[in-house]
């Protein structure tokens, strides 16, 4: 009997290992403790249509990266998007051209995790709370008093404070994750039954609460009933103001927006907040992923990289590697 290998995460990391461990023969069993799939890449299903609430695009710059993403796009779950750019600074908008590509999943961010995750063994809303060593293998524990296993490896693909306490098999990789420090954002999403009058498709804003808008519609393949924008806050504001009523962030945030754009702003037909507790890590890193090859424990993700999603990819590719060359 092959005996799995166990991997905890089903964003891009979790998604990246799976796939490479997959193709390289492996038998793997994914755990998230959400219901889909995603992570920071997920998109919220609301009235307003599919909503982007975490990543808002990401780049390519690492050749295996780009033939993936090249990949992504002839399957159709991702596409270009080349939104009017601007920077809002001191009090003033202006435009800002810039030759980076940009891609997005389409009809929606979650398209991509969606497509990795065709034909795996998956559980969701089954949240693992320890992974700990039989005799000969690894067992995995969920908060409902669940056991799971046995695996002969186990990936931890989740956030650095998630990671920690599944690492607690191995001191030393749980050492590093719980130095791992990693900030939180509030994602507000906006509709407007009139669209705004603005050529803006998506802002990088500094001097504010706020540190990003992007205007739905503007994205390949998405619902353009309503005028519907996503703002993403600050760290910092977000860091203080993290036990906010969700009420109150979005109108906080519904006020900067209109501060930024210099007018009286109507009030939206749809509003909803939400709280990324773990939206990026504070300061890139250069591990690509943790190991412990003799115990058979790994931890892949963006914090082990540059926060970016294709950071997070190859972190997941790099766990992968290292898991399926300790067997050879």
């Amino acid at each position: 009997m092959t005996v799995p290998i166990a991997i905890i995460g089903t964003g891009i990391a979790g998604l990246s290992a799976a796939q490479a461990l997959t193709e390289t023969g492996h038998t793997v069993q994914l755990f998230d403790k959400s219901r889909g799939s995603g992570g920071r890449m997920s998109s919220k299903r609301s009235d307003a249509g599919s909503l982007d609430l975490g990543a808002q695009y990401f780049t390519a710059r690492d050749r295996r990266f780009v033939t993936e993403v090249q990949r992504w796009q002839s399957l159709g779950w991702a596409a270009e998007w080349t939104p009017q750019l601007y920077t809002f600074q001191g009090g003033q908008l202006n435009m800002s051209p810039d030759e980076q590509t940009r891609w997005v999943g389409a009809p929606r961010m979650s398209a991509i995790t969606r497509g990795l995750l065709d034909g795996m063994d998956v559980h969701f809303a089954c949240r693992i709370t320890e992974v700990y060593r039989g005799e000969q293998h690894w067992h995995l524990q969920d908060a409902e008093g669940g056991t799971h296993g046995p695996f002969s490896h186990v990936v931890i693909a989740t956030p650095a404070p998630q990671a920690t306490a599944l690492l607690a098999a191995a001191p030393k990789l749980a050492g590093v994750a719980a130095g791992v420090k990693m900030d939180p954002t509030w994602a507000v999403a906006l509709a407007f039954e009139k669209p705004l009058d603005t050529p803006m498709e998506g802002c990088f804003v500094q001097d504010s609460p706020l540190d990003w808008l992007a205007r739905n519609r503007s994205k390949p393949g998405r619902d353009t009933t309503l005028d519907t924008w996503v703002l993403h806050a600050t760290s910092a504001w977000s860091r203080q103001h993290i036990d906010l009523s969700k009420e109150a962030v979005i109108e906080h945030l519904h006020g900067a927006f209109a501060e930024l754009l210099h007018s009286a702003m109507p009030a939206p037909t749809f509003s909803l907040a939400h709280r990324w507790l773990y939206a990026r890590p504070a300061t890139g890193h250069e591990w690509t992923t943790l190991a412990d090859v003799d115990l058979g424990l790994y931890a892949c993700g963006d914090w082990c990289l540059s926060g970016r999603v294709e950071g997070a990819w190859l972190s997941g590719q790099e766990a992968a590697r290292r898991l399926h060359e300790s067997l050879q």
